[in-house]
């Protein structure tokens, strides 16, 4: 696969998928110290989204996702870039502000439903600056 996103957030990186069935509450839903998810009711409990491309809908919850996936970025526990379906203000804060503030980069990029669909869990994501995004299985 190989298409052009929109960018929220700018950055490259190229890194495994993990693709989340169901959106996460970064806010009380996932460890900033360690990257895992801890909410108990999501299908991914307990995977570690540290150093991956998160591929997600978009989030769920409060305006608390910024401060905790900040946090994780900062201290590098973070995800290396994330795929969305929708546009998402709270994914897309916390990435900015740390960019700006540490100067670590987490690019946050939205694609369509059928490119969204063709990402499978761990293909290898390569996300360009510019916003293209392609794959490899």
């Amino acid at each position: 696969m190989r298409a052009q996103a929109t960018v929220l957030n700018p950055g490259s990186v190229e890194a495994e998928a993990i693709v989340l069935d169901e959106e996460l509450s970064f806010w009380g839903g996932f460890d900033p110290a360690t990257g895992t998810i801890l909410d108990i009711s999501h299908p991914q409990r307990g995977a570690s989204l540290s150093g991956k491309v998160v591929v997600m809908p978009a989030s769920r919850g409060s305006a608390g996702t910024p401060g905790a996936l900040g946090e994780s970025l900062r201290i590098g526990t973070g995800p290396a870039g994330i795929v969305l379906l929708e546009r998402d203000i709270n994914i897309a804060v916390g990435a900015m502000v740390v960019a700006s503030l540490y100067d670590s980069h987490c690019p946050v990029v939205v694609v369509n439903e059928g490119d969204y669909n063709t990402i499978d869990a761990g293909d290898q994501v390569i996300i360009s600056a510019d916003g293209v995004i392609s794959t490899t299985s």
